[in-house]
C-alpha cells in the first residue's frame, strides 16, 4: 500500500509519500515541501498547493491520503491557512474516490516515537531510523509529512487485520518497541471513550 500524507499548511505544506510492506515495514519513496508567498493572493497560493498536490497523487498513484487533523491554535490565521489547506487535499481526494485518514499531532508523535508529547527533534530522530535516511537536513515540514505517513501506514494496517487472525498475530510480533507503545496509547484512549 502507498500512503500520500500532508502536513497542511499555507506558506509551507509538506507532503510525504512512503509504501507499506508486509510485516508493517514502512519504505521511503518521497518527501518535498510546496511553499507559497504570503504577499501573493489567496486564490493564487491555494492554486498553487492544488496543482503540486494533485500532480503528487497523479505521479505516485497512493491507496490512501493522510491529513493531518486541524485543531485549535491561539493564532487563528495560522488556523485559517491550515484549514484551507487541508479542504484543497480533501477536495482532491474527493475526486479520486481515495480514503483520507485523518490524524492528530499527538496521534502522529505517538505513533513514531513512542511519545504523544514528543519534540520536534526526537519525532526526527524516530522518523530517520524507521525510514532509515541519512543526516540531511530536512525542513520541519517534510519531516511531519513523512512522520504522518508513517502514523497513517501503521495505523490502517492494525485497522484492516480483524484481531485474533493469523495475520494479525504475525503483526504483534513484528512491532517495534515504538509501535507497541503506540498501540497500547490507542487501546487505552479507546477504553476511555466507551460509555459506562
Amino acid at each position: 500500500m502507498r500512503i500520500l500524507a500532508v502536513d497542511p499548511g499555507l506558506t509551507r505544506c509538506g507532503v510525504g509519500v512512503v509504501d507499506l510492506a508486509q510485516g508493517r515495514r514502512v519504505s521511503f519513496v518521497d518527501v518535498f515541501v510546496v511553499q507559497t508567498p504570503p504577499s501573493a493572493a489567496l486564490s493564487d497560493r491555494l492554486f498553487a498547493l492544488h496543482q503540486a498536490i494533485e500532480e503528487a497523487i497523479v505521479r505516485y498513484a497512493p491507496d490512501r491520503i493522510a491529513l493531518e487533523r486541524v485543531f485549535a491554535q491561539h493564532n487563528l490565521r495560522t488556523v485559517m491557512g491550515t484549514a484551507q489547506a487541508s479542504g484543497v487535499v480533501l477536495s482532491l481526494a474527493g475526486a479520486r474516490a481515495l480514503p483520507v485518514a485523518l490524524h492528530t499531532p499527538s496521534e502522529v508523535k505517538a505513533a513514531v516515537s513512542g511519545n504523544g508529547r514528543a519534540n520536534k527533534a526526537q519525532v526526527a530522530a524516530s522518523v530517520r531510523q524507521i525510514l532509515k535516511l541519512d543526516d540531511s537536513v530536512l525542513l520541519a515540514d517534510a519531516t511531519d509529512a513523512l512522520a504522518l505517513a508513517i502514523c497513517s501506514a501503521w495505523r490502517g494496517d492494525f485497522d484492516a487485520a480483524p484481531h485474533g487472525t493469523a495475520t494479525a498475530v504475525k503483526q504483534v510480533a513484528d512491532l517495534t518497541p515504538a509501535q507497541r507503545l503506540w498501540r497500547d496509547a490507542e487501546r487505552r484512549t479507546s477504553t476511555s471513550r466507551r460509555p459506562t
